[in-house]
């Protein structure tokens, strides 16, 4: 019964989001400029007085702080659905300063190296989850249900899992110094050293994830009363700002992994 109640609740914010971003068009034709800032950092609406294993922190990242409605109303709902979670969220300079200051010169040059956002944002979520623990969540991603509901107190992880059984890396809840995720950072870093796969999703992405993890080693719930994709927003107002466009498109136009010593 509860999860019939989740999947009825997504399913209701599944159209909300849709309805809004349709609407959205019209919002931007009418004001193209307009842009809504995502805090760095925002307290938790309300503190929960449980403990918790995994730190009540959600992470994102993204190209630029200023987003489009459509990505603006997406950061609101998770805001909503994670009100005793502290919000944080790194801009790719951001992102290279964090690595800098938090870990070895060796993964700050692997980590440099990469020439595409997608890949370094798939390289620090888990190298910050590692350092501080929390949440993370793709800036395309919300919850479908409040997430104090889907952390349970007593975890030590959580992996989002896919229709086909596969594990994503567009949700990903874990204490700091976790084994599983620091068997991921170890073969995105060695992935970068040996430079020989192109794909990002098989290079950092989640081509990692079930290429190292075991889905009997790890705790993990299915997409579906977790977490979901571009209902809220779509590639068109992800990018609007960003010439290069998506990832898919960048690593056919660039080297994934910078040739020879890292980029300054």
């Amino acid at each position: 019964m509860r999860n019939i109640g989740v999947l009825a609740f997504a399913r209701v914010l599944k159209l909300l989001a849709n309805t809004t971003k349709v609407a959205a068009y019209g919002f931007h034709y009418l004001f193209p400029h307009k842009r809504f800032i995502i805090p760095e950092r925002a307290a938790p609406l309300w503190r929960s007085r449980r403990s918790s294993r995994i730190p009540r922190t959600l992470w994102q990242t993204n190209f630029t702080n200023r987003a489009t409605l459509p990505v603006y109303l997406n950061y609101l709902c998770n805001r909503l659905l994670a009100p005793c979670y502290e919000y944080r969220f790194l801009i790719t300079e951001a992102r290279a300063s964090f690595i800098e200051a938090n870990f070895s010169p060796e993964i700050f040059a692997t980590y440099s190296r990469l020439q595409v956002g997608a890949a370094q944002a798939d390289y620090w979520r888990v190298l910050v989850l590692q350092k501080n623990g929390g949440v993370y969540l793709d800036i395309d991603a919300h919850l479908v249900w409040p997430l104090d509901r889907i952390v349970k107190p007593a975890f030590d992880e959580l992996f989002i899992a896919t229709k086909r059984g596969d594990i994503s890396n567009y949700f990903i809840a874990s204490i700091p110094d976790n084994p599983h995720l620091q068997r991921v950072v170890e073969a995105i870093r060695e992935n970068i050293e040996d430079d020989s796969e192109k794909n990002i999703f098989e290079l950092t992405g989640p081509g990692v994830f079930n290429k190292v993890l075991s889905r009997d080693a790890i705790r993990t719930r299915l997409y579906r009363y977790t977490c979901n994709q571009g209902n809220f927003t779509n590639e068109h107002f992800q990018y609007i700002d960003k010439p290069q466009g998506k990832w898919t498109r960048q690593q056919q136009q660039v080297d994934v992994v910078h040739k020879g010593e890292p980029l300054e």
